[in-house]
């Protein structure tokens, strides 16, 4: 996993975002309903990672936009919460770990090597460029801001021509700049994820077994409205964690 920091623009200088670039070779991901988000009962991987799933544990983020928001599904565990609408921007991961971004029914489409699935609106990033119109579109189309502010915090996650995942996430965003950087960082395809401070988060862990949550969690994102802890306590919202695959470390993960 690498991580770099880059301006959104040559106007708000003062303004960093990050970008995460993970190896899905070496990372499997791991799709986490919340108390709230989705919905529904019985979800196997729900609300907090285990700490018995914790010593293979490298990193986890946000997800998307609440159900009513995305315009879109959510499906995983062998069970849709939520359509899986055609056309959508959609983040799949696969039964062998392995990923994809990409538009519902062209790119990516249901079989029964799909683990999860979660949309989000539309892609904002094809073919490795920001999409057409996206600069010009009303910002309301993606998502409802605080205070009706054009530039917030955004995140997003794109994969790359290899598979490797593209995580980017900071304050003063549109979802053109959003879109620009992800492209520039080498996305083919990408979508937005979630918006708006109190939602972003992207922590990493290091192994700290001697310790009452057994790693050492630490904050990637310069947000002071979540703890690095969110995703080792219940949280509302469904979220993703990425493991060392099986090969890599002694434990598999969940």
């Amino acid at each position: 996993m690498f991580v770099a920091y880059v301006r959104p623009d040559n106007v708000h200088t003062s303004l960093l975002t990050t970008v995460v670039w993970m190896d899905t070779k070496l990372l499997r991901p791991v799709l986490y309903a919340g108390t709230q988000l989705p919905g529904g009962s019985g979800w196997r991987h729900y609300a907090l990672i285990p700490k018995a799933d914790r010593s293979g544990l490298v990193s986890a983020f946000n997800s998307g936009f609440a159900m009513d928001d995305i315009k879109g599904g959510w499906y995983s565990e062998g069970r849709a919460a939520k359509p899986l609408l055609g056309g959508g921007a959609t983040f799949v991961i696969y039964r062998d770990g392995t990923v994809d971004v990409g538009q519902w029914g062209r790119d990516v489409q249901m079989s029964g090597a799909v683990a999860s699935a979660r949309q989000n609106l539309t892609l904002i990033v094809d073919h490795g460029q920001t999409v057409p119109g996206l600069a010009q579109a009303n910002f309301r189309d993606w998502g409802v801001t605080y205070g009706g502010a054009v530039l917030v915090w955004r995140s997003g996650i794109g994969i790359d021509r290899n598979g490797g995942l593209i995580y980017a996430a900071g304050n003063g965003l549109s979802a053109f700049s959003l879109a620009r950087i992800l492209a520039r960082a080498g996305a083919v395809r990408a979508m937005e994820l979630d918006i708006n401070h109190t939602w972003m988060t992207f922590d990493y862990f290091r192994p700290n077994p001697g310790s009452e949550w057994g790693v050492k969690p630490t904050k990637m994102l310069d947000n002071p409205y979540r703890t690095p802890y969110r995703y080792l306590t219940p949280d509302e919202r469904d979220f993703v964690a990425l493991f060392l695959r099986p090969q890599t470390t002694s434990s598999s993960g969940p």
